[in-house]
């Protein structure tokens, strides 16, 4: 559970946002949508294995700037 202490006239919105921000890093909405469909283990590998591919070649595409 969530707990975001108001402080003494805060202003609201900044309480939702500090509330919204702590629930993004929790990963609750990822886990839900993760569980909403099922994608084979040879599936997560391989896109795994995209995404490093792709991250890898950001980084020397960088290095060589």
């Amino acid at each position: 559970m969530i707990i975001i202490p108001v402080k003494e006239g805060e202003n609201i919105d900044r309480a939702l946002k500090r509330f919204k921000r702590k629930f993004e890093k929790t990963g609750t909405m990822r886990a839900l949508r993760d569980g909403q469909r099922y994608v084979k283990p040879s599936v997560k590998r391989r896109q795994q294995k995209m995404k490093a591919i792709y991250v890898q070649q950001l980084r020397q595409a960088e290095q060589g700037n």
